[in-house]
């Protein structure tokens, strides 16, 4: 299958290091053979499905990449946010039987953690290629 388009989806919360996510993302994708066709950005990780939502409802669209950070704060805030994130993007791609792939690093993790971990977009957007592929 040529040209697979993905919808990014970016969390601006941590932008320091969802830039370099989706940078990587971005050039992962190009080396693969797909084309990053439209990007929503939002304030974090928690507002993701709506935008994933409105992705999966895009003919144009073969698959959507989640990129966000959750790091642990002084609560188990991180925790929540990613658990109900996760489900709801699991859901999405269920209902809209289009695949959604988890491209948010956390939680539990410092930042210097975080750090380690911008090249999970690369991962994030290979999956969605390989399950765009192995759909069709």
């Amino acid at each position: 299958m040529n040209n697979i388009k993905l919808g990014f989806v970016v969390a601006e919360f941590n932008r320091d290091l969802t830039y370099q996510m989706e940078m990587l993302g971005r050039e992962h994708a190009e080396f693969l053979g797909a084309t990053v066709a439209q990007t929503i950005m939002v304030p974090g990780v928690y507002d993701m499905p709506l935008a994933i939502k409105k992705m999966v409802n895009n003919p144009n669209i073969d698959a959507v990449v989640t990129i966000g950070c959750v790091i642990e704060g002084q609560t188990k805030h991180d925790e929540i946010v990613v658990q109900h994130a996760a489900r709801k993007i699991i859901d999405l791609s269920l209902e809209y039987d289009k695949p959604v792939t988890l491209g948010i690093s956390g939680p539990g993790m410092s930042r210097l953690d975080a750090h380690k971990r911008v090249d999970y977009a690369k991962r994030a957007v290979e999956a969605a290629v390989k399950m765009v592929q192995r759909l069709k």
